[in-house]
């Protein structure tokens, strides 16, 4: 567990205020995230005040960290460039331990008179709650509650809403002004309003919502230490429900421990690099020759090899390696067959099989790959708001996105591991060339992208310099390989022991950017944290793949929204679905930890046949 805590008084520095398991940490807890404890509103300090984070918690992971390093700009050529967040000793909790939170918003409402205040004309209360108090005049002290609205900016920053201002929006700004909270009969968002009771001006709350209205973010970070949290910002701050779900979207990415033995020496290198720095070559090569802790790995490599990796360190020269998705996809395609009592040993992250692709979808299917065992490393880089950043096809994150920075230098990342098992199967490429090349997927497939430009027309989000820039739309294969994934993330789960919650999909569809590879592919994945792995039940249900296919098949001709769903279409939709044609909850929605794409990018109608569409959109035409 990982742990809350808030420096407030020497009597309080023994007392925990949360709990949550590390696994969150990395993802919707992060650094920067809000979270309503059960007396206080705060947010997550950044990375500079997570505490015992260093050392035994190291998590490696080589090639993810070369992707993010090229991509993003980051510093993490160090021994522990991933760290897991810290743990707590619960039965001792002391400031040095666990992540430190700070109180936010300023701003607080009066459980008494209503009245808006701010939290330097409050007192501290000592009740057991520790709710901050308010002298008004029903109430001699009355309790006050964290005002639910704050001010975000596309960029990520977080302020107080400028209250004082939005009240009097159009007039002059009263010289004492005293504010009230007016929540109406219902507590609705439209009967809301703010009143300043020294002039008598008033503003609804909905009118914080208009696209009119601007007032310029100042930058705060608040997580950040003292003296990082000013940075210029050209973005609109906007009003933001404190809870609301597009509060906090974590930027995680995520690879497999799959082999690399081309760069496996420079790899190695890295954790021996720091005792040479400042050597000659003479005196390092003398050392590695001579020094016993040293033999094993010039045994495995070669003295020339381990030499040119360290010169290669020193020079800044990094290894070329492939894109996580790319790697895991010919590993899985180079399995080797399965072998009846095979062992695996104990110390091998990454085992995949082979077995023969069932008969009744051949025409179909290239491979069927088990995943007897997976490792997957989950890393967390930074996070927006508002609106998700969007991502490519290899599960990385549009290089324009302004993201918001963890903590004040990025030269550690915090990150999770999970143990797991999962199936892969492949699509044939010659019938995915043919399905592409019929006209009725060519005219839907600009329907789609048609939808996509409109969605990021009217997102919020914009790049570092203040403009949109719309990133490659997936095409038209991604959104058949998406929806057949969830169709069998749904068929999978009533047989397989797992829910349909702890199953996980991981998409591989190429070629994309400067990567040519051909890719076209699922593993459908369940994992633990912290722990040895699972049973077995998904590979074993990766057995009966024709079962489940067939029934996942069946399933989506007709949904329960139908023809509603099977007409919907994403151009000019008035609901917003601009990412989806026919989809919805009733068929192929899963739950959004299975999801990789927030429920998006989806359309069945490329998938099987639906009512009211032409039938040759389907990729399973007649199966």
């Amino acid at each position: 567990m990982a742990r809350f805590a808030r420096k407030k008084s020497r009597k309080a520095e023994r007392r925990q205020d949360a709990q949550v398991r590390q696994s969150q940490m990395v993802g919707p807890y992060g650094a920067g995230s809000m979270i309503d404890l059960v007396h206080h509103a705060v947010v997550v300090s950044g990375l500079d005040d997570w505490y015992e984070s260093k050392g035994t918690a190291s998590i490696e992971e080589p090639r993810l960290r070369d992707r993010l390093e090229r991509l993003y700009d980051l510093n993490l050529y160090s021994q522990d460039y991933f760290r897991r967040p810290p743990e707590c000793e619960d039965s001792d909790p002391t400031l040095k331990q666990g992540i430190r939170v700070v109180e936010f918003p300023a701003w607080f409402v009066c459980q008494g008179c209503r009245r808006l205040v701010n939290r330097r004309d409050l007192r501290d209360s000592t009740r057991k709650d520790g709710r901050r108090l308010h002298e008004c005049e029903r109430d001699s002290f009355a309790s006050t509650v964290p005002i639910r609205f704050v001010g975000a900016c596309a960029g990520g920053h977080l302020d107080d809403y400028p209250w004082v201002d939005f009240v009097h929006m159009g007039g002059e700004t009263c010289s004492s002004p005293e504010l009230t909270l007016d929540q109406g009969r219902s507590g609705d968002f439209s009967e809301i309003s703010v009143k300043c009771e020294t002039c008598g001006a008033s503003t609804m709350l909905a009118t914080a919502m208009a696209k009119d209205l601007h007032f310029k973010c100042r930058g705060r970070s608040p997580w950040l230490p003292y003296g990082q949290q000013q940075e210029h910002c050209e973005e609109d701050l906007r009003l933001l429900v404190r809870t609301a779900s597009n509060g906090y979207f974590a930027m995680v990415v995520s690879a497999l421990s799959v082999p690399d033995p081309v760069n496996q020496v420079f790899d190695d290198v890295l954790h021996i690099e720091e005792a040479f720095r400042g050597l000659d070559e003479n005196l390092v090569k003398l050392n590695l020759e001579q020094g016993e802790k040293y033999r094993p790995l010039v045994e495995k490599h070669g003295l020339g090899a381990v030499l040119k990796a360290l010169n290669d360190f020193r020079e800044g020269v990094r290894p070329e390696r492939q894109p996580t998705r790319t790697a895991e996809y010919q590993q899985f395609l180079s399995a080797p067959f399965e072998q009846t009592g095979e062992d695996f040993g104990e110390d091998n992250p990454f085992v995949a099989r082979r077995i023969e692709v069932p008969s009744a979808f051949q025409s179909q299917l290239r491979n069927v790959v088990f995943a007897h065992r997976l490792r997957e490393v989950r890393v967390q880089y930074g996070f927006t708001r508002l609106e998700p950043a969007s991502q490519n096809n290899q599960g990385e994150y549009d290089i324009n996105v302004r993201r918001a920075p963890l903590s004040s230098n990025d030269n550690w990342l915090p990150a999770t591991t999970v143990q797991g098992e999962g199936v892969f199967f492949e699509l044939e490429p010659d019938a995915l060339d043919e399905w592409s090349k019929r006209p009725a997927v060519q005219a839907r497939a600009a329907m789609l992208r048609e939808g996509f430009e409109q969605w990021y027309e009217n997102r919020a989000f914009s790049g570092g310099n203040g403009k949109k820039k719309t990133p490659p739309f997936l095409g038209a294969k991604f959104y058949l390989i998406h929806s057949l994934s969830h169709l069998l993330i749904n068929a999978i789960s009533l047989e397989c022991g797992y829910s349909a919650s702890a199953i996980r999909e991981r998409i591989y569809c190429g070629p994309y950017d400067d990567d040519p590879t051909e890719m076209q592919g699922i593993l459908l994945y369940t994992g633990t944290v912290g722990s040895e792995g699972t049973l077995g039940g998904l590979v074993d249900q990766g057995r009966r793949l024709d079962r489940h296919l067939q029934h996942a098949l069946e399933s989506a001709e007709l949904c329960s929204n139908d023809p509603i769903c099977a007409a919907h279409t994403p151009v000019d939709d008035p609901s917003e679905r601009w990412l989806e044609g026919a989809a919805c909850h009733g068929c192929l929605f899963v739950s959004e930890p299975s999801c990789e794409r927030f429920n998006r990018y989806l359309d069945r109608a490329l998938v099987v046949p639906v009512i009211g569409e032409d039938p040759s959109l389907a990729f399973f035409r007649g199966v």
